[in-house]
């Protein structure tokens, strides 16, 4: 019976049949599933492009004991070398044990280079599923030991697809101008699409409104503000409200996003704009508040 209330959720695929996309990926799956074996993984990609969903799909159709971890709350050397390898290291009647480290990108490097050993160690009978948005962000020797599968978004069609199945599986009615609408705005971040969707849902319909769609994604506000006419002090004091607004952490996003659209908001001067925000995103990985490092490097790019 289906219990869950979030449709995300509820929805999210169990089996391989109904996993949209990554037709290479689902050929390996499936190869694992039918040997009841598994080496260890490293699942990259963009956020919601089902990372996750595969690594759950596994674990539910092998034969195996599993710990999942969020890294993103639990990703220090005492969670390495205390959960974990208590884990690897305890007695199991299952064949083989499975450990999901969800966001590994996380993981701390001290704690990274912890999980190397690990790995090593109880490779016998345990192994290690790691998911993560930036490859870069893991050391050498954790990529080197295991196969990495990069999973790219189904395509639009899909999405559109996907989620009008949904929608009438809920009984709720649309139009399929709003479904373009909302995939065109959320793309490639199918969880978000679904969420969106079921909190503009009432009364039975999805009725949308562009422009709330609009401004809830903080990412089009800022590009917003960077092609306006305002002075550089107001320009950067905007921004500053969106990203606190929006309790961002992870400036990743933001940094692609001032390369991707650098032709738009700075046509006259892309060598340099793409210079300095290479420099704010080289930092960012060593930085105590990165908040500080994303306006200092905004401000370089607008003022030169």
């Amino acid at each position: 019976m289906i219990d869950n209330t979030i449709w995300a959720e509820r929805y999210r695929p169990d089996t391989l049949e109904n996993y949209i996309g990554n037709e290479h990926v689902k050929n390996k799956l499936t190869q694992f599933i039918a040997e009841q074996d598994v080496p260890h993984l490293l699942f990259c990609g963009t956020a919601g492009t089902g990372k996750t969903t595969a690594a759950k799909i596994l674990v539910k159709n092998i034969d195996c004991d599993y710990l999942f971890i969020n890294a993103s709350d639990e990703n220090s050397v005492d969670t390495i070398r205390t959960k974990i390898k208590n884990f690897a290291a305890t007695m199991s009647f299952k064949p083989l044990k499975i450990i999901v480290l969800d966001e590994a990108d996380y993981i701390t490097p001290q704690a990274q280079a912890a999980l190397r050993n690990l790995m090593e160690v109880f490779s016998k009978n345990t192994r290690f599923i790691l998911t993560c948005n930036y490859v870069e962000r893991i050391i050498d020797p954790l990529i080197s030991r295991a196969q990495v599968f990069k999973l790219t978004p189904p395509s639009k069609k899909e999405v559109a697809v996907h989620l009008m199945k949904i929608l009438e599986k809920e009984h709720v009615g649309f139009d399929k101008s709003v479904i373009a609408t909302l995939v065109n705005a959320y793309y490639p971040d199918i969880r978000r699409i679904i969420n969106t969707s079921q909190n503009q849902t009432s009364g039975g319909r999805l009725e949308l409104n562009v422009e709330e769609v609009i401004a809830g994604d903080y990412k089009l506000k800022v590009l917003d503000v960077l092609m306006s006419n305002l002075p550089l002090k107001d320009k950067v004091n905007e921004i500053r409200q969106i990203v606190a607004d929006s309790n961002v952490k992870d400036f990743a996003e933001l940094y692609r996003l001032l390369f991707d659209k650098v032709t738009d908001y700075a046509p006259a001067k892309v060598p340099h704009t793409i210079r300095e925000i290479a420099e704010g995103q080289y930092r960012d990985s060593f930085v105590v508040d990165k908040e500080i490092n994303f306006v200092a490097a905004l401000y370089n790019i607008l003022n030169g």
